[in-house]
């Protein structure tokens, strides 16, 4: 998978002389000892990260952390002190003003906290407008604001004008303002922060279900720990300018890189972050279909079970054999069709814990993780609550190393 976006040892000091903060930080000196030194402050320092095509990429901070200083570093509303950033392979750092204009018009898509719509303007005038200032033709631009307005969720809403509409709905507009220009990137900063809870639940569900749809690369701030496990794929934790730690949810919560990132982590509900995938296991032995009542019966017994998944071609799921059926189709000379089981849990490798910890108390065979109709793991009772429970014994052990 390409890198759509590539940031390399990016560095801002805001101030009078940053050189000279940056000879500092080359030194070593903290961002406290160079803004007592020199006065300057250091807003980002030597962040480094790449973005992957299609990927969700969050950075999660604190207020004063730099995260929206580095947002604005990547598309270049405000100039490095030093690094690069690469979109696409090319350095925004070193493009001039109407190279980074066309840059940032066909490239790069922003959604602010603020709403930033015009009051004067309808939905449809509201979401056509960055192609307008484009100089698209106002047909063509009304068939692509029509169809990002229908995206988000807001069609028959595109007469009316944003003081008619709630603060969720105007937040739809606002991203699908930036649909609308069909760029690859999305760049999202706090978004959904001005939002009531629930409201922003429903846009972190609108987020996920369009980039389902529409494959963008998102890179999305937030300062809700929550959020950012909910949505990225990878998620960047930034402190005092510094990014800390990246990894996937599932990284961050059971290697926190350090006492900064645990005092983060050790109160999140892994049943809400922690997904099927997970908590799976491959399952060791199978029975193919194509094989017959003879083999399976083999290998449950070689496996001591008395019951076995049986797949067909591509691993394709076609029920539960259990050893009195085997040895009654085999015995009679029937087909192991006629007497596969189908009544067990199935579920998709992306359904979160929470939704399965009832299922498996009821279960009476194992949990199968299946995508597209093919088998790709096992969840047993014991896999769901090990994977909830194993998170406060890496924080206990995490706590004793550093007592």
């Amino acid at each position: 998978m390409n890198n759509k976006i590539e940031v390399e040892h990016l560095t801002k000091i805001f101030g009078s002389k940053p050189e000279e903060g940056l000879k500092q930080l080359e030194e070593g000196k903290s961002k406290d000892e160079i803004l007592e030194n020199t006065g300057m402050t250091v807003g980002v320092k030597e962040a480094s990260f790449s973005v992957k095509e299609g990927e969700i990429f969050v950075i999660m901070g604190l207020s004063g952390s730099g995260k929206s200083t580095l947002i604005r570093l990547v598309n270049r509303l405000i100039d490095p002190t030093a690094g690069r950033v690469m979109i696409d392979g090319e350095d925004l750092t070193t493009m001039d003003n109407q190279t980074l204009l066309e840059t940032r018009r066909a490239k790069l898509g922003m959604v602010f906290q603020k709403f930033g719509l015009f009051p004067f303007r309808t939905i449809l005038n509201n979401v056509e407008y960055g192609l307008e200032i484009q100089g698209v033709p106002k047909e063509e631009r009304e068939q692509e604001a029509r169809k990002a307005i229908d995206d988000v969720g807001l069609k028959g809403y595109e007469k009316q004008y944003p003081s008619q509409l709630s603060g969720g709905m105007q937040q739809r507009v606002g991203l699908a303002r930036a649909l609308a220009n069909d760029t690859d990137i999305l760049l999202m900063d706090e978004a959904f922060s001005a939002l009531d809870p629930l409201i922003r639940q429903e846009m972190q569900d609108e987020l996920i279900d369009l980039q389902e749809k529409l494959n963008k690369t998102v890179l999305f701030i937030t300062h809700d720990l929550d959020e950012a496990l909910k949505l990225g794929d990878r998620i960047a934790i930034m402190k005092d300018g510094e990014i800390v730690q990246v990894g996937t949810a599932e990284e961050i919560l059971d290697n926190p890189a350090n006492d900064y990132v645990s005092s983060f982590v050790k109160d999140v509900d892994r049943s809400k972050v922690l997904e099927a995938s997970n908590v799976m296991k491959i399952p060791e032995v199978t029975a193919s279909f194509r094989d017959g009542p003879r083999m399976a019966i083999r290998k449950m017994k070689e496996s001591n079970m008395s019951s076995i998944f049986v797949t067909g071609k591509n691993k394709h799921l076609m029920g539960l054999l259990t050893i009195d059926d085997a040895i009654h189709v085999h015995q009679n000379n029937e087909s192991m069709e006629t007497v596969l089981k189908n009544d067990f849990p199935r579920t998709a490798p992306d359904t979160q814990l929470k939704d399965l910890i009832a299922v498996a108390s009821d279960a009476k065979y194992p949990i199968t993780v299946v995508e597209d109709g093919k088998l790709l793991g096992l969840i047993s009772r014991a896999s769901i609550l090990s994977g909830l429970v194993f998170g406060q014994e890496q924080e206990t052990e995490h706590e004793e190393v550093h007592a």
